[in-house]
């Protein structure tokens, strides 16, 4: 089938999203966009062990040996502006047989997983990034001037956010919100919902077109999970519904907060499997700055009703929620292939659901607020942040081996092994500033 491209595009851009969170691409003027769709563009079997430096961590796996191909379909392809498309790639073999390394295959087999129960999910990305001058690190992106969540702070960006705005509606990408976040010259982007591969999607486009807009106004976007060492840690949180028989589970139950026995189990079974998952939720060399308790972010393994320490927050189908009843998943960071932090998600909901899990015991409070023997009785605990039980957590658990093929695992294994042998024990004056635009498309 010929595509036609939209008038005045030069060139069509495919990306993938490695091990270390970081988008990596091949691009083909327009006039090529069916060879991009067919046969694809190729690629070595070492982008599967690509790092956030670049450095190449090859196993006996993975080598500069093969072939792999990038390929586009044309529903995805999107106007970025500039006289550039863009479009998500699968990862595939040769023969068009997905590559057992894509990420985007391994959620797709998730959300099969999840549907083999009958249930659909519907998935919404909230993006936090920091803005700096161009073309250096060398101080944020004003002069001091900032409030926490300010008019002003957001008024004074009027262009940049105006840009990001214009891009979204060209590109078809559904913006919820913006807003300034609480640390200085750092903004949120939400994104509405969809399908959980179309989300992800959705988040790679807009960090390019939240990049290309600070670019054109003389600054730099950071999407590091902890751009600088005194500044508020960026997070990536997860924003999750579930359905089944067009009926929501998180709502119109009779168990707390309105939650049916289905939904009570996903949580129960998010709750068990995340303490496996932080390698691939919150695993890059600067993300454990970010996870401490009392900074939002989630590090206390346990759930709540609106509350924002606990790593899941429930949102009840109350007026103010236009979206109805849902979950937020708040480890997760910038530095996540989000393809594969959804597939773990879904998965772990998956299984609790499947095991007819029963919900701890809820938490109300600020967790670091309770007892001893109240943390003990709600099983509260800290997701793990050392290297090696991140990664024998990762390597010994079952619902990662059900998710993950082989060589999906060792490449994510490998690819975080190098990088906090490189920079975890680096200052963090000095590790936050080497990777702070590592993750900017």
């Amino acid at each position: 089938m010929t595509t036609s491209p939209p008038i005045g595009s030069r060139l069509v851009v495919g990306s993938y999203v490695d091990m270390a969170g970081v988008a990596r691409a091949k691009a083909m003027p327009t006039s090529r966009l069916d060879t991009f769709v067919t046969a694809g563009a190729g690629v070595s079997p070492s982008w599967l062990v690509f790092c956030v430096d670049d450095h190449l961590a090859f196993t006996p796996s993975m080598s500069v040996v093969g072939d792999l191909r990038l390929r586009i379909t044309t529903d995805g392809v999107r106007d970025i502006g500039n006289g550039m498309l863009w479009a998500p790639a699968d990862l595939t073999h040769q023969d068009g047989a997905p590559s057992p390394g894509c990420p985007r295959h391994a959620l797709r087999r998730a959300v099969s997983r999840l549907g083999a129960s009958g249930v659909t999910a519907r998935v919404g990305h909230e993006l936090e990034f920091t803005l700096f001058r161009a073309p250096a690190a060398a101080g944020n992106a004003d002069d001091g001037r900032w409030a926490a969540y300010g008019l002003e702070s957001i008024l004074r960006q009027e262009k940049f956010v105006a840009d990001v705005l214009v891009a979204a509606e060209r590109a078809g990408l559904p913006v919820d919100q913006v807003h300034a976040e609480y640390g200085p010259n750092q903004f949120e982007l939400s994104l509405g919902p969809a399908d959980p591969v179309t989300a992800a999607d959705r988040t790679v486009l807009a960090r390019t077109l939240v990049c290309a807009a600070a670019r054109a106004n003389g600054m730099i976007a950071s999407f590091s999970p902890q751009p600088t060492v005194d500044g508020a840690g960026n997070g990536a949180h997860l924003h999750l519904s579930l359905w089944r028989d067009g009926s929501p589970l998180f709502s119109g139950g009779p168990g707390p907060h309105g939650l049916t026995d289905a939904g009570a189990g996903a949580i129960a079974g998010l709750i068990s499997d995340l303490p496996d998952f932080p390698l691939v939720l919150t695993g890059s060399a600067v993300s454990h700055l970010r996870m401490r308790p009392d900074n939002w972010a989630g590090v206390h393994c346990c759930w709540g009703l609106e509350n924002r320490e606990a790593a899941v927050r429930l949102c009840a189908d109350t007026a103010g929620n236009p979206a109805g009843a849902h979950i937020e998943v708040k480890p997760v960071d910038p530095a996540a292939n989000p393809y594969l932090a959804s597939a773990a998600v879904l998965g772990a909901l998956s299984a609790g659901i499947t095991r007819g899990l029963p919900p701890p015991p809820e938490v109300a409070v600020n967790p670091v607020d309770l007892t001893p023997q109240d943390r003990a009785t709600a099983g509260v605990t800290l997701l793990s942040t050392d290297p090696p039980v991140m990664l024998d957590r990762f390597a010994g658990s079952q619902l990662a081996r059900d998710l993950f093929p082989a060589l999906l695992r060792e490449a994510v294994h490998r690819v975080r092994s190098h990088e906090w042998e490189r920079y975890r024990d680096l200052p963090a004056e000095q590790s936050t500033s080497l990777l702070r635009f590592a993750w900017t498309n």
